[in-house]
């Protein structure tokens, strides 16, 4: 009985060796034949043709025996940190020195020219008798009647003159004196040849405006806005004036400003990266968004010294004739702005992250790349000026968003 068991151990192993033999042959080498299949589950089974895997039924596919060997990657690359060094085979590129003709975008919008501004003011204290101007923005002329003011001074002033003309007409100095005085006071000369004609003072004087233009009641010495450029609310804009008929006005304190909409300016804001390249008398096109038809070049006349309330952007003012342009105060604009030729050393923008305050790159280094810091200038079109830490001959690659997995993960070391 005993030797019964042995011999059936005996049969039964041989057994299990012949069917697994079965799943081995016939092998076939991968050198020895063109076309190789295999199982994509059981690599060990090889075939010269295609069909199933004879262990789990799978489809073979074709092996390829021509594979390309990846280049050696030495141990010590492969155990850095992450944050430190990342293996890759992405393309690289470096940096280039060229000249680039700058071009900025910006965006503004025109206002009135306030070295134009001009106001109107009576040179006696007195009530406003007669008012000829009722609301803001409204229009006029050069000698047009504004406002006519009765004036106890102006008053008593033509009566001193009627006096010597009538008690002294051959003092000559002191009628030339009382004449001079009503000058003074506002009266035109053609006013008082004819106080001289009808001898009769008259009750009123007229007030005449100097300058054409848009008319605003004068607030704080004649500002129209708070702030240079700036637009009023649009439902104050043509609202009745607040000076009325019957009211008194102070002498040689501006009454009226008026704004000439045929001298303007277009305020122009530019953001950081390009402040440094504007200079006065850099070349600007000038697209009207309400009229693009009307486009127009210009120059940068004025560099403000300062940033406005609520705003990073630098301002500069493009000042020009609008009298044949006519273009709405107020209106937005477009601008090209022709910077000053750059030479500088260029990378390309998707080379360069951004990790905040800090600017890097991956240098290429044997075996991989390393996170490196650099220090950039300006930004033009797909482009990065690069002002220190890489020279020409230092390769990086060519998109640094590719080998960064998170911002968290991205180590600089100076």
């Amino acid at each position: 009985m005993k030797n019964l068991t042995i011999i059936l151990s005996a049969l039964l192993f041989l057994s299990s060796g012949c069917k697994f033999n079965k799943y081995k042959q016939p092998a076939v080498s991968v050198q020895s034949v063109k076309e190789v299949y295999t199982c994509p589950m059981h690599p060990e089974i090889l075939r010269d043709k295609p069909g199933d895997c004879p262990i789990c039924g799978m489809f073979l596919v074709k092996k390829e025996a021509d594979a390309q060997r990846l280049g050696t990657v030495e141990l010590e690359s492969l155990l850095k940190p992450t944050n430190e060094f990342v293996v890759s085979s992405i393309p690289v590129t470096v940096m280039q020195k060229k000249e680039e003709p700058i071009e900025m975008e910006a965006l503004g919008n025109i206002s009135y020219d306030t070295r134009e501004v001009g106001n109107i003011s009576s040179r006696v204290s007195g009530r406003i008798e007669k008012l000829y101007v009722h609301y803001r923005y409204q229009k006029i002329q050069k000698g047009q009647k504004v406002f006519d003011i009765y004036s106890p001074d102006l008053m008593t002033a033509q009566q001193n003159l009627l006096f010597l003309l009538k008690n002294d007409a051959d003092n000559k100095s002191y009628i030339e004196s009382a004449k001079e005085r009503l000058h003074i006071l506002g009266m035109s000369e053609q006013q008082v040849q004819q106080l001289i004609k009808t001898g009769s003072p008259s009750l009123t004087v007229s007030v005449y405006s100097n300058f054409s233009g848009h008319i605003h009641e004068s607030v704080n010495g004649g500002n129209m806005n708070k702030e240079p450029g700036a637009m009023k609310d649009v439902s104050l804009l043509t609202e009745e004036l607040s000076l009325k008929e019957g009211m008194y006005i102070q002498k040689e304190r501006p009454v009226f400003t008026v704004y000439d909409p045929s001298k303007a300016w277009a305020i122009l804001n530019i953001y950081g990266e390009n402040q440094g390249l504007v200079k006065t008398g850099n070349k600007v096109k000038i697209v009207p968004e309400t009229a693009p038809d009307k486009a127009f070049t210009a120059a940068v006349n004025f560099i403000e010294p300062f940033y406005r309330k609520d705003s990073k952007t630098l301002t500069v003012r493009v000042y020009f004739n609008n009298s044949s342009l006519m273009i709405p105060i107020g209106s937005q604009v477009k601008a090209t702005v022709l910077g000053n030729t750059k030479q500088a050393w260029w990378l390309p923008s998707d080379a360069v992250l951004s990790l905040g305050m800090d600017k890097m790159v991956f240098q290429k280094l044997p075996g991989g790349f390393k996170a490196h810091k650099i220090n950039t200038g300006m930004i033009y079109k797909d482009h990065i000026q690069v002002l220190s830490g890489i020279t020409e001959t230092d390769s990086v690659a060519i998109n640094a968003q590719y080998l960064m997995d998170s911002e968290s993960f991205i180590k600089i070391k100076n």
